[in-house]
């Protein structure tokens, strides 16, 4: 019984269980479906959206046309503002570029006139100089000999200078012009091409080397007695100056004479080639590096070939007016070619310095600074103690040495011109009267003009500056090169310092004259001054591999670049 009821009990549960799985199966088949229908619709808005953007594809590359292309470009636009520092500094050097000529031709006008005075002191006051110089020796036996020398050094420099000049005048009598004329007009074109490139350089070292014979000469005529002799000898000294200003003034004429045939050629084709020398000096300038020094030494360069060429033109027109009997008409033959040759130098030298400046980013400020240290040495040549002449100062400085181009006009223009009758001797009277007029009053305006300059770079304090006394070959220290301002007594003898004569200091050993300091004023371009003359020695006695790594801050001229 028991057991009957427990199946039947059981029996009783299986058939209550059933509906509860079916169901539960129905649950999860519901769930499923739901499941299936809810992934279904993100797939179908997928496609839909797959669908639109296929459609705006289509509907834009159906847009790119050659006419939207072309609108597109006319119309679109660009911000120059985003770049202002770029465009401000091409807009600098556009203007830089614009001021060169002017700012240059100031300088060459400014050394044009520098060269001018010292090439006319040859002709007028040095030959006065001399004639006291010489009056004062011969009167020296009736007024006795009062200190311990028979002249002053400045005088027997310009002894030395006349005795030069006469001397080298008298012997370029040997010398036939016409002769060398001739052999010179009988080469070809190249040729002569060819020889007028290399007197143009040999030019250039005769002037670098024939300075240094001049004032070896000069030093070694007034050098202390006290001193030991560490010379050859005046006389030795004093006869290699000579044979230099013969070359050098025979170099000058084959120059024009050159020249000369180039205006005669009949289809001007030397002449041609000639001044188109002067554009491949474009070429080897340009595309170098240039600091302020090296361009203030082109500069220079450039102001001494400048006045050269004018008396090279000079020379030419005499010898041609002589040939053809002073006629008048054939002076008006050559002006067109003379003006033609100074106006493709003025050319070239604007283009050289205008490229020059802008691809090594020097404005067009630093010329009137060069024109202050020209105007700076010219005011300390009249200082007090000067120790040096002026004429000299130009030479050393631009390279152009009056010497040899004075015997050579000279004689050009004694052969040229004949002096006959008592109305010719007044004429050349006259003329040299007006020659001392113009030297005089050029003299004037330039240093009028010199002592504004001076005065609008503030640098009057460095003409009163004592010299530093620091032992050779050791470096100074910058505040040993610091200007301090003149005191009340330099200023009261301001005025009196520019014309008054060097007076020789006996009760000092070792005389202390005062130096120049145009040198550090031009070759410090950021505003430092050092010692050039120290850096050299410094230069000459390094040893290490370390210290001859250095060497490639100097230039050919011995000026440092920083």
């Amino acid at each position: 019984m028991k057991m009957a009821d427990t199946v039947a009990a059981g029996l009783a549960e299986g058939k209550e269980t059933e509906p509860e799985g079916k169901e539960k199966d129905n649950l999860a088949d519901d769930a499923h479906t739901r499941t299936e229908k809810a992934s279904s619709i993100p797939e179908t808005l997928g496609f839909y959206e797959r669908k639109t953007v296929n459609k705006e594809r289509k509907r834009n590359l159906s847009d790119l046309s050659l006419l939207r292309f072309i609108s597109t470009e006319l119309t679109r636009g660009y911000f120059l503002e985003h770049n202002e520092a770029k465009y401000t500094e091409r807009r600098e050097r556009v203007y830089t570029c614009m001021r060169i000529p002017k700012e240059l031709e100031k300088l060459m006008l400014f050394g044009f006139f520098l060269c001018l005075d010292a090439f006319l002191y040859v002709f007028t006051l040095l030959p006065m100089r001399v004639i006291l110089a010489l009056i004062r020796l011969l009167t020296l036996p009736c007024c006795g000999l009062n200190g311990s020398r028979l002249l002053q050094p400045a005088q027997v420099c310009d002894v030395l200078k006349g005795f030069i000049m006469v001397i080298c005048y008298f012997m370029m009598h040997y010398v036939d012009y016409s002769m060398m004329y001739h052999l010179i007009r009988g080469q070809s074109v190249i040729k002569l091409y060819i020889i007028y490139n290399m007197l143009e350089v040999a030019d250039r070292l005769f002037s670098s080397f024939g300075q240094d014979i001049l004032d070896a000469l000069y030093w070694t005529a007034t050098e202390p007695k006290e001193k030991k002799r560490a010379h050859i000898g005046v006389i030795p000294h004093f006869f290699m100056a000579v044979f230099y200003v013969f070359l050098h003034a025979i170099l000058i004429l084959v120059q024009a004479t050159t020249l000369n045939v180039a205006f005669n050629s009949h289809n001007k084709s030397l002449l041609t080639i000639m001044m188109s020398n002067n554009f491949v000096e474009i070429k080897g300038s340009v595309f170098k590096k240039f600091e302020k020094n090296n361009l203030f030494q082109m500069s220079n360069s450039d102001i001494k070939e400048r006045f050269t060429n004018y008396v090279l033109l000079l020379i030419v027109c005499l010898r041609n007016m002589e040939q053809f009997s002073w006629n008048p008409d054939h002076l008006w033959v050559l002006f067109p070619d003379v003006c033609m040759v100074i106006a493709s130098e003025i050319t070239v030298d604007i283009v050289k310095h205008a490229f020059i400046t802008k691809f090594n980013d020097i404005t067009a400020d630093v010329y009137s600074e060069y024109r202050t240290s020209l105007a700076f040495e010219l005011v300390s040549s009249r200082q007090k103690n000067a120790y040096t002449d002026y004429s000299d100062s130009v030479s050393r400085r631009m390279g152009f040495i009056p010497l040899p181009l004075a015997v050579l006009l000279t004689r050009v223009v004694t052969s040229s011109v004949k002096v006959q009758g008592s109305l010719a001797f007044i004429c050349v009277l006259l003329f040299y009267l007006g020659l001392i007029t113009l030297k005089v009053l050029n003299s004037i305006v330039l240093l009028g003009k010199s002592c504004s300059y001076v005065k609008e770079a503030k640098m009057e304090e460095k003409l009163f500056q004592n010299p530093s006394t620091s032992a050779p070959g050791k470096p100074t220290s910058k505040t040993n090169n610091v200007f301090h301002p003149p005191t009340a007594g330099a200023s009261q003898d301001s005025s009196e310092s520019v014309t008054s004569q060097p007076v020789q200091q006996s009760n000092i050993s070792t005389p202390t004259l005062p130096k120049s300091n145009s040198d550090q004023f031009l070759t410090t371009p950021d505003g430092e001054e050092q010692d050039i003359t120290q850096d050299r020695s410094e230069l000459k006695h390094r040893a290490s591999k370390k210290d001859l790594l250095e060497i490639d801050r100097f230039t050919i001229c011995g000026n440092r670049i920083d």
